[in-house]
């Protein structure tokens, strides 16, 4: 893709209301941690290079080892994720990839069982954050170069 456009720029007044979501969205039931693997996941899920070396990048300073941030891909055969955090990632994935087939009672069952109401809010919130940032980053043409 050749365009890349400056949106922040260009609609200063749109990229102002989505950072005041984000900022928003930093108060939040959801650990830091776990935040951290919303936004890598679903930005590999989406494909966003740019987004995957942003937030590879912040959760190294924050302390996520080199295994937590590669077995993402392989959470599920991976034993360093606890239970929580697989649903979770579970969550980030059928938000992502296939929501139109809605979220399974199966699925909703076991989140009420480890999540409250609020928490479920949050996750689904921020799962849907970062998904407009994936997107709106590819589209607007955005390249990570490791600097």
């Amino acid at each position: 893709m050749k365009k890349k456009i400056d949106y922040y720029t260009l609609a200063k007044d749109k990229m102002d209301i989505i950072l005041k979501l984000e900022k928003q969205l930093e108060n939040t039931t959801i650990s830091e941690k776990v935040l951290d693997y919303i936004k890598i996941r679903v930005s590999q899920l989406n494909g966003c290079a740019y987004c995957i070396g942003i937030h590879t990048k912040d959760a190294r300073k924050k302390g996520i080892t080199e295994d937590e941030i590669y077995l993402l891909n392989a959470w599920r055969e991976s034993n360093i994720y606890d239970k929580k955090t697989k649903l979770v990632l579970e969550l980030a994935e059928t938000i992502t990839l296939d929501i139109q087939h809605g979220i399974s009672d199966e699925l909703l069952d076991r989140l009420d069982e480890e999540f409250s109401d609020i928490e479920y809010i949050d996750l689904v919130l921020s799962i849907n954050q970062i998904n407009m940032w994936n997107r709106l980053s590819i589209a607007m043409g955005n390249t990570y170069n490791k600097t």
